[in-house]
């Protein structure tokens, strides 16, 4: 069995695979002071729910944004499963060019969406990743990593805003009914989420004017909530990054 491991810095998500067939997927909060200990822990759990045990792991692939937990799971992968994981990064092969100046400096999860897009839904193809930032990827018809765009997530937006304003607060990150608001949470809903569907509408324009017609997948936390509200969507894969990441280790096996 192989744990997939994506380490972000508001969730960490994690699937079991047997072969191609995912028997399990989970998201946790974030916590970057827990221990490989802890961390253990919480996934033996996790995977209990399955049937399934820290014991049924045979290989571990890991993309990380969160320095500091890469080592903490190195460690828990090391310690709790006697496995060396394979981590996304400078010198792994993932069957795509990455066309950036620097290529090193494209996240691990980005190229795990990239790969995972490309060979599940061809090219070209931009990805859209609702997470803690909000990141656009454009792949072309090769499987070459064009480049992107990155904005500030979604719920960092809101946070800012409640923070920095004295007279406002949090909202549900839901839709309003319409775009004009008639009370204060339905105003700041409607500039969080509509502002963000626009944004978004607005960035695939621009990537299509240089890089052609391509589609559009969307993946990441609030992916759902903003494919509703725009066509230019096609459709939401939750699974993106875990794929990537299957993908990946399946080619440095």
């Amino acid at each position: 069995m192989l744990l997939a491991i994506d380490i972000g810095n508001t969730n960490i998500v994690l699937g079991a695979y047997e072969g191609d067939r995912l028997l399990g997927s989970w998201r946790t909060a974030t916590a970057v002071h827990r221990m490989a200990d802890e961390y253990a822990m919480l996934t033996n759990s996790l995977l209990s729910y399955r049937g399934l045990s820290l014991g049924d792991v045979k290989h571990v692939a890991i993309c990380s944004g969160v320095p500091t937990l890469l080592t903490t799971f190195e460690e828990f992968s090391q310690r709790y499963l006697g496995v060396k994981p394979l981590v996304v990064g400078p010198g792994i092969k993932t069957g795509i060019r990455i066309l950036y100046e620097n290529p090193r400096d494209v996240g691990a999860d980005r190229i795990a969406n990239a790969v995972a897009a490309h060979r599940l839904y061809g090219g070209p193809i931009i990805v859209v990743d609702f997470g803690t930032g909000t990141t656009l990827d454009a792949i072309s018809a090769e499987g070459d990593y064009l480049g992107g765009a990155i904005a500030p997530g979604i719920t960092i937006a809101a946070e800012a805003l409640f923070q920095r304003a004295a007279r406002l607060y949090r909202v549900e990150l839901t839709p309003p009914k319409t775009a004009i608001g008639r009370t204060t949470a339905a105003s700041m809903q409607s500039g969080i989420i509509f502002g963000y569907v626009g944004l978004i509408e607005g960035l695939i324009a621009r990537f299509r004017q240089e890089m052609g017609p391509a589609r559009v997948i969307a993946t990441g936390g609030l992916a759902e909530i903003v494919a509703k509200e725009t066509s230019v969507i096609e459709l939401v894969d939750q699974g993106l990054t875990l794929e990537g990441l299957r993908l990946i280790f399946e080619m440095n096996r």
